[in-house]
């Protein structure tokens, strides 16, 4: 039986050359050892074709057993035993110090803040500051195999920084492009006059974007959230207001004669459901996003409120967090429903295309007179 020897880092390795593939003649197969001992910087090679390629799941001397323990460590033990406080809600899990995050299957985690997610391995990673080397040999031992070579991590601090002042955008003279570009997107002349006049909209002067104001319960400004009023090129320009409140978003006064609140993603989305229900006036939200502190905010200000009506976008995230938001909040004691747009990804979207519908429904009518 041929056998190939080569010297790596002052020792001698032996290679059977009788398969397909080089392996070492070790009774742990995939493992390079020195005098009983592993070398981790060592990595195994294969051959296909009479070419040798790298495999680099076998970097830092693991074997693809040991990747596979840590891969799928389960992330509730394993996040309890860190020092997290753990919260199920629904089909998932997550952390009373890091609440978007979600782990699905005991076995998988993402961070809807930043849309970060993996494994274990990443999560120790990304959290505990640990390199992949030291997040697997963590791993390994809280698993029961070999012991690890790296102090128990834990979280990271956070760092609280200062928060910068909040000013507003400086206004233009008039609201022209707002109009315009609001009427393009289908909402009514009488919901923009509306929201203008009640300060919750305007242009500002220097790009001429639009500005949802987002305020207090009494009635002052801390938030604002801008949207470009030019997207031939696509989508337009989006972005929040040094200094803005985000627990506050942008949100409608609370009728305390009603006791239910509706729930949009983005302004646009809450206008656009104004648009088809003229009726609604107040007792609104808007996230700006999917964080939920600004319904909290709401809720804590407004405690007759009993029900609370999700009205997100139709697609993947707005539905998973449809389903986060009536688990979490139905187990505080608030009655939550649910109401989607009946097309279109989101109620903007759907605005637009009842308006395209009824345009050409006038136009046969108009044709058959």
């Amino acid at each position: 039986m041929p056998d190939m020897e080569k010297k790596t880092g002052g020792f001698r390795e032996s290679w059977d050359l009788t398969a397909q593939t080089l392996r070492p003649q070790e009774k742990q197969p995939g493992r390079v050892f020195q005098n009983g001992v592993p070398c981790p910087a060592v990595f195994a090679f294969g051959q296909i074709g009479g070419e040798f390629i790298l495999n680099a799941n076998m970097a830092y001397g693991f074997t693809e057993t040991e990747l596979d323990i840590a891969r799928h460590t389960d992330l509730p033990d394993l996040l309890s035993s860190l020092g997290f406080t753990l919260k199920r809600i629904g089909s998932y899990y997550t952390t009373a110090e890091m609440d978007s995050i979600r782990i699905k299957d005991r076995r998988t985690w993402k961070r809807y803040s930043n849309g970060k997610g993996g494994d274990a391995i990443t999560f120790l990673q990304e959290f505990c500051g640990k390199d992949f080397r030291e997040a697997v040999n963590y791993l390994l031992e809280f698993n029961g195999g070999r012991a690890r070579d790296s102090p128990i991590p834990h979280p990271k601090p956070v760092q609280k920084k200062e928060k910068p002042v909040f000013t507003l955008p400086i206004a233009h003279a008039d609201q022209r492009r707002v109009f315009a570009y609001l009427q393009k997107r289908g909402i009514s002349a009488q919901v923009i006059r509306g929201f203008i006049d009640s300060g919750l909209l305007y242009e500002d002067s220097l790009h001429h974007n639009c500005v949802f104001v987002g305020r207090e319960a009494s009635g002052k400004p801390v938030f604002a959230s801008k949207r470009g009023t030019y997207d031939l090129n696509g989508s337009g320009f989006k972005g929040d207001a040094v200094g803005s409140d985000k627990n506050v978003a942008f949100r409608l006064p609370c009728d305390p004669a009603l006791d239910w609140v509706a729930v949009f993603e983005a302004p646009i989305d809450l206008m656009s459901f104004c648009t088809l229900h003229r009726q609604v006036r107040s007792n609104a939200v808007a996230l700006c996003g999917l964080y939920q502190g600004p319904l909290d905010t709401y809720l804590r200000e407004n405690p007759h409120l009993k029900r609370i009506v999700l009205c997100l976008d139709a697609d993947g995230p707005g539905r998973e967090a449809t389903e986060k938001f009536q688990a979490e909040y139905a187990e505080k004691g608030y009655t939550v429903s649910a109401r989607a747009p009946a097309q279109g990804k989101d109620w903007n979207e759907c605005l637009q295309l009842c308006g395209r519908a009824r345009e050409r429904r006038d136009q046969r009518q108009a044709a058959a007179r």
